[in-house]
């Protein structure tokens, strides 16, 4: 009987984390494109804050701990070979689609102010990286 092998468990966690970063900063720019930009929060408005800077918010959120979850649970089970070929080749097809989606969205000229853009981007990093890590842990610590 052979016997199972697993990767080790800090490399699990920094693969994860890597993967929901570049989730989240995808989900960044394409919602940056569509008008759902982080970059809402630092206009004149003083009455409210916008729903897009809102929902940007929770997206981004939402994609950096999931991406997280998903590539550590993927990652922790894959290596046991629990993962058939054609899964494996379907979710690295996605993740290109995405990742070349969000290059599109970054080269085009952006609407938002440059002080405002660099402070979103920064905010969706370190958004995308707290719940990566998050998201990450969680998984690793179930399985």
């Amino acid at each position: 009987m052979a016997e199972t092998t697993y990767f080790p468990r800090r490399l699990i966690l920094a693969g994860a984390m890597i993967a929901g970063v570049l989730l989240a900063l995808a989900v960044h720019m394409l919602g940056a494109r569509y008008g759902l930009d982080l970059g809402g929060l630092w206009t004149d408005t003083r009455d409210f804050m916008p729903a897009g800077a809102a929902i940007a918010w929770w997206l981004i959120a939402t994609v950096g701990f999931s991406g997280g979850y998903f590539t550590a649970t993927l990652m922790h089970s894959a290596v046991s070979g629990q993962i058939p070929q054609r899964m494996r080749q379907f979710l690295i097809v996605i993740g290109v689609l995405v990742l070349a989606g969000a290059g599109q969205a970054a080269s085009a000229p952006s609407p938002v102010p440059t002080i405002s853009g660099v402070l979103a981007g920064l905010a969706a990093l370190c958004l995308g990286a707290a719940m990566a890590f998050c998201g990450a842990h969680f998984a690793l610590r179930k399985a």
